[in-house]
């Protein structure tokens, strides 16, 4: 993997990211207040299945 596809990856993850506060700040403000109601064992939760769901689709991708 050369610097040149984890800089692309990385960009395509900042527009993702951004995509719902700008079509609807207000829903998005409403879900990110949502998450900081859970508890950090429930954030860790859904950061693990995050990671594997990343993971599985670069496995299957290569």
């Amino acid at each position: 993997m050369s610097f040149d596809s984890i800089l692309s990856a990385l960009a395509l993850v900042l527009v993702i990211e951004g995509i719902l506060p700008f079509v609807s700040p207000g829903g998005w403000r409403r879900g990110f207040s949502q998450l900081m109601q859970l508890r950090d064992g429930q954030l860790r939760f859904f950061g693990l299945c995050s990671i594997l769901a990343g993971l599985l689709m670069l496995w299957v991708g290569s």
